[in-house]
């Protein structure tokens, strides 16, 4: 089985894929990406997720490394030189290779992209569904434009592992507020005592996630209230029910925060509900007719 990286117009194994010592990626975290799934070969909410990677690109001011539908094509090219379909697909873009130095280089170099794709377990995450996860809340240690898609995500990798030290699936990352700003990899609802879909406000603090979006529309259809309002770990707590979201979790129950069971400890009725309607989202891209490598398609040269 292959298992092959994209770097900078050229597929390798991933043993022998690498970036320059002086990319700005690893010097200073200054790259954007994104996390694509891909079912039966099609990009799930494939044009929102490049949308934001659009958005994230302009406000640190790196130029795209391509066209839209170049980049597409060569996405398309790594699942089919790794024989996947169904997958997860990491991008990355960053500004590319100077000298280091803080400030923007001047000469603007060519930014750098890197691809690196895993088969995606669709039978695992509805398992991990079924039983729902526990979360610990911790501190939200991160900069201050999480709106922004960045690769600078140490304060979500410290979330996420004190959650792995405690046994948990996910962190709820807190305020200095006592609110809950979202997860270190997700984002964070609760279904208040009032049967209110709770939500905070997308502004600066926040990533505008994609499957986040998915839920306010499927919520929306189901007649269910949304409120657009931050919740404090207290609420969390006595909320009647809770879920995490994300594109490689898709919708996840909650069942406990910080060893305190959520509800009844086991997935609600009104987060099974959405998870059912989001599985239907998600069968779209799986009923489309598969995608399969072609030889004329294999033979193309990579994109530059």
């Amino acid at each position: 089985m292959p298992h092959l990286a994209y770097v900078n117009g050229h597929y390798a194994p991933h043993q022998m894929a690498s970036l320059s010592i002086e990319d700005r990626a690893t010097q200073f975290s200054d790259g954007v990406y994104e996390v694509c799934l891909y079912l039966n070969g099609h990009g799930v909410d494939f044009t929102a997720h490049m949308d934001r990677l659009d958005r994230s690109l302009a406000a640190l001011s790196i130029p795209a490394p391509m066209g839209r539908r170049a980049l597409a094509l060569v996405m398309d090219r790594l699942l089919i030189r790794n024989r996947l379909r169904t997958a997860s697909l990491y991008l990355q873009i960053s500004r590319g290779v100077a000298p280091r130095d803080h400030a923007f280089p001047k000469p603007a170099p060519a930014p750098s992209l890197i691809m690196t794709a895993k088969r995606f377990d669709c039978d695992a995450l509805k398992r991990q569904q079924a039983k729902g996860i526990a979360v610990i809340s911790t501190p939200d240690l991160r900069w201050k434009r999480c709106d922004i898609k960045s690769v600078s995500l140490l304060g979500n990798v410290l979330a996420k592992q004190a959650a792995r030290q405690k046994g948990a699936g996910e962190g709820w990352m807190v305020d200095a507020d006592g609110l809950i700003t979202e997860g270190a990899s997700s984002s964070a609802f609760i279904i208040d005592q009032a049967g209110c879909l709770r939500i905070r406000t997308l502004a600066a603090d926040i990533l505008p996630s994609i499957t986040r979006r998915a839920v306010l529309d499927i919520a929306a259809q189901q007649k269910i209230t949304i409120d657009h309002r931050a919740f404090s770990l207290d609420e969390a707590k006595s909320a009647k029910e809770a879920f995490i979201a994300s594109t490689t979790a898709g919708v996840t129950p909650v069942i406990s925060l910080d060893d305190q069971m959520i509800g009844h400890g086991q997935p609600g009725p009104i987060t099974k509900a959405i998870i059912s309607r989001h599985w239907d989202h998600m069968q779209a891209f799986f009923d489309q007719p598969a995608r399969a490598p072609s030889a004329s398609r294999m033979a193309q040269r990579p994109a530059r």
